[in-house]
């Protein structure tokens, strides 16, 4: 196959490597990875995968190495790429669930550091080397900064005074006696794009269609479909109780002994289907039927 019609895409190794892969299986890509290799199988002519770490998926992608690639914004603004790359789409999803991923300035509970300016002459371990220079540049202070090469929250206060980290919840900060004093910005991950890859008509177009399928998937990830049978009589209170994304599909059923009966079919949210199947069986729903969905795209 000629590289016109092969698109370079990068998948993210490490803590976001398994729910990527679970995400493109319900996108419609069945992406293979073998623990010792980093070119994942993809049941697709047209991809060619490989493995790398997040954080230096931006350059790759900015540099034309990766047509396109999946990556924090976190790690996109630690390399200094956000004009360099194109962003394609915004993928809200994290290792530890579908929520953003916050990057925060904390430090140990018994400290007085109250803000930026209270750093000054102090010491910093993060990942976010740039960023958190940038940062303190930004309010005039002065402070070491150093890469932390892990276990970023053990550090503080034995070996450094603050640390810049990131956290979904914050539970691992809290276990370690550690206070937020600021939320730097909150982190998605990205499907980003080199610009060149983008000004070729079938590329962009494969990697708009990859975005489609791929929000599509997450956006079904908190919805579950609801098929039911209702007498025509209690339509209108099925309807009253029946959330949906816009109005219930409704299709009449053969009547039988003189009644109408119709189904209904409606996408809701997971967290209501608990207390909504019982209402709806109690205003005259019957042969209520949950299933899954691996995508919805609006």
């Amino acid at each position: 196959m000629s590289d016109e019609r092969l698109l370079r895409i990068g998948l993210p190794k490490g803590s976001l490597q398994e729910a990527t892969v679970e995400i493109f299986r319900k996108a419609g890509w069945r992406v293979n990875v073998d623990p010792r290799g980093y070119h994942p199988d993809v049941d697709d002519p047209e991809l060619w995968c490989m493995l790398l770490r997040a954080q230096e998926m931006a350059l790759y992608v900015a540099e034309g190495v990766l047509d396109c690639g999946l990556t924090g914004l976190d790690w996109i603004r630690e390399q200094g790429c956000e004009d360099r790359v194109e962003m394609v789409a915004d993928l809200v999803y994290a290792k530890g669930g579908m929520r953003p991923y916050r990057w925060v300035l904390a430090v140990h509970e018994s400290s007085d550091v109250q803000g930026w300016e209270d750093l000054q002459g102090r010491r910093i371990a993060t990942e976010l080397v740039n960023v958190t220079r940038g940062i303190l540049a930004q309010h005039g202070v002065e402070a070491h900064v150093e890469y932390s090469w892990g276990a970023t929250e053990a550090k503080c206060p034995a070996l450094v005074d603050a640390i810049v980290e990131g956290t979904e919840t914050g539970s691992t900060l809290r276990a370690n006696n550690l206070r937020i004093v600021e939320v730097l910005f909150e982190s998605t991950t990205k499907l980003i794009a080199n610009p060149k890859a983008m000004r070729d008509p079938w590329k962009r177009s494969k990697i708009e269609n990859i975005a489609l399928l791929l929000q599509g998937a997450l956006a079904a990830e908190d919805r579950v479909g609801l098929k039911m049978n209702v007498e025509e009589a209690n339509l209108p209170c099925v309807i009253e109780v029946l959330p949906a994304l816009r109005r219930p599909t409704i299709s009449p059923l053969a009547s039988t002994n003189g009644e109408e009966w119709v189904a209904v079919e409606a996408i809701v949210s997971k967290t209501e289907v608990r207390e909504l199947i019982p209402r709806l069986k109690a205003v005259g729903a019957e042969g209520i039927i949950e299933y899954p969905l691996n995508k919805l795209v609006p």
